[in-house]
């Protein structure tokens, strides 16, 4: 016992001493690092290569270099739009984020960039519909010899795991409220139910418009011919310079000669810039607006990254919604949401807070990929939402219930039984489904939740209950399709929610305003304990990462979001997933 109790004190001091070493490596490297500097006439290479997120997902990062975040990204292209140590910028859309809101956010800041004058040029190796929206941004497209212009239009899948639960005899006993809240067909449908199915018709048509429209007007072509070429894709490099969807076929080496960026350019990466490039000069004194993030599923607690994915913590949320609210030199605030709801008791307190500090500044609410289910909830006490044209939003509906799993036990030779005191304790049994009571107080509780979103709803817009129970019902609609309902009021990204902010604070337009944000930079403690002391539990994580593609990565979330989460029997605000589109 005792040479046992020893080595646990060794491995104990060698931990210690590994972290205390990894602190003093990161202090110093942190405190006496040199950034390098801008070359002359560098030219600012974006790679976009997989999902850009809103914020870090590693506090670690943040010690080492800036991240690169979807508000970094775009505030480096405004500064190399007036940076005379920029001459162009390169875009290499490798892989775009998986849905809209980001990439049109992105798009958005590469138009603008363009107005300097200075060349964007954008150089793709295989182009899908999303990479290629980014890519025909640019003054001129390139396309490698041995490349591919896939674009062929939009497609959405929908997983359905019933047949799977009645092979291993598992039965969803789940309800919900609302005709499109089909969150709950991934377990209980075999296949699209005819709400369902239009739905996510009118989505994938409404995002096929956008894309369209982007493509025409960014090629001078007419909405009519864009879609005929879709219809004849994909194409080889050939047609695709042929039918005008790309301005010249080189690779790297030569696109300087002919693209403007200039025969021998230096590079300048990204991640290199976000170091170096000019901050603009703020007063002490300068008026304040804040960026609240609220990013991940909606949870009680403070939150974090847990078995869903990330999670929005109401308890640290609504920390930092107080502070904004008590501190007198913020002068007005942005919800930057991007988050497929949750918990409906989370986004009510949330709801909450923000409703206390929409009564002391102007809040102005930011959509990024998704604001929808309780994502829709917390944006509710905005004075004015903005969100992308591409944005999921809305699926104002809920849906509760249990996984039944005693059938699975059985096919293994395993048996529940149960003792229990009170009429109700047993509601939550996975060995049976809910009783007729049961169901009916249930049912009774979920009407309730959803007869007070339907009427925030109607007081937030200015509207009746019944107006927004004709749009609600649990149906998903994109950025613009809600703003022709009036659940949306301004389509556009952060700089223009901030914009907002800043105008309903009475700030002067061209009044140079310090941003600050929430969550703050970790400390470096806060930093390495993330890092190191996940243990396992990050080991397992960094494999998942390894073997699974970005997209299965979100249908696994999506898939056990739900099974997860009830086991509290909560009623859930969440949005149904579409996996791939």
């Amino acid at each position: 016992m005792a040479v046992r109790r020893g080595v646990w004190v060794v491995v104990f001091l060698l931990v210690c001493a590994v972290l205390a070493s990894a602190t003093l490596v990161t202090l110093s490297w942190v405190a006496f690092r040199r950034p390098p500097g801008v070359p002359a006439k560098g030219v600012l290479v974006l790679k976009i290569q997989g999902s850009l997120d809103e914020i870090s997902n590693n506090p670690f990062d943040a010690l080492i270099h800036e991240p690169v975040t979807v508000r970094s990204l775009t505030e480096a292209l405004r500064a190399a739009k007036t940076d005379p140590r920029i001459t162009g910028v390169l875009l290499r859309p490798i892989q775009a984020p998986s849905l809209w809101g980001k990439v049109q956010e992105v798009r958005e800041a590469l138009v603008d960039f363009r107005s300097s004058g200075k060349p964007l040029v954008a150089l793709v190796e295989f182009a899908g519909d999303r990479e290629y929206v980014l890519a025909s941004a640019a003054s001129r497209v390139v396309l490698v010899p041995p490349g591919q212009l896939n674009l062929t239009g939009l497609a959405s899948y929908q997983l359905f795991l019933r047949g799977t639960l009645d092979l291993i005899g598992a039965q969803p006993d789940l309800l919900h409220i609302g005709d499109y809240k089909t969150a709950v067909n991934t377990f209980t449908e075999k296949g699209f139910t005819p709400a369902h199915k239009e739905m996510t018709e009118s989505l994938n048509h409404d995002a096929f418009e956008q894309l369209l429209g982007a493509v025409a007007s960014a090629r001078k072509k007419s909405v009519e011919d864009v879609r005929a070429l879709i219809d004849q894709g994909p194409m080889l490099p050939a047609a695709a310079l042929a039918k005008g969807l790309v301005d010249d076929v080189a690779y790297f080496d030569e696109i300087g000669k002919t693209s403007g960026l200039g025969d021998r350019f230096k590079e300048l990466p990204l991640e290199q810039y976000l170091t170096v490039m000019p901050a603009t000069r703020t007063a002490l004194t300068a008026p304040r607006i804040a960026v609240i993030y609220a990013v991940g599923t909606i949870v009680s607690g403070n939150g974090g990254t847990g078995p869903t994915g990330t999670e929005v913590g109401s308890d640290k949320l609504t920390e930092y919604i107080r502070d904004v609210r008590n501190d007198d030199s913020i002068k007005a605030a942005v919800l930057r949401i991007d988050s497929p709801g949750g918990s409906t008791v989370a986004s009510d307190v949330i709801w909450r807070e923000l409703m206390l500090l929409r009564a002391r500044k102007p809040l102005v609410v930011s959509m990024s990929d998704l604001a929808a289910s309780g994502g829709y909830y917390i944006a509710m006490p905005g004075h004015v939402i903005v969100a992308q044209p591409g944005t999921l939003t809305g699926s104002i509906g809920i849906f509760s219930g249990k996984f039944v799993t005693g059938g699975t036990y059985n096919k293994v030779g395993m048996n529940i039984e149960a003792v229990s005191e009170g009429t109700y304790a047993e509601m939550y049994s996975p060995s049976r489904p809910f009783n007729a009571a049961e169901r009916a107080k249930i049912e009774e509780h979920m009407q309730a939740f959803y007869d007070q979103f339907v009427e925030k709803v109607a007081e937030s817009r200015s509207s009746t209950p019944e107006k927004i129970d004709a749009i609600a019902q649990g149906r998903v609609w994109t950025g613009r399709q809600a703003r022709e309902r009036g659940l949306v009021d301004e389509l556009g990204g952060l700089p223009r929610a901030l914009a907002i902010a800043q105008q309903r604070a009475g700030i002067a337009k061209d009044a140079t305003v310090q941003v600050v944000t929430y969550p703050p930079r970790p400390s470096v403690f806060e930093a390495l304990s993330s890092t190191f002391g996940g243990g396992t539990q990050n080991m397992r994580a960094s494999l998942a990462e390894a073997l699974l593609s970005q997209q299965d990565r979100e249908a696994l979330a999506a898939v056990r979001r739900p099974m997860q989460m009830l086991r509290r029997g909560e009623s859930l605000a969440l949005l149904p997933w579409v996996f791939a589109r």
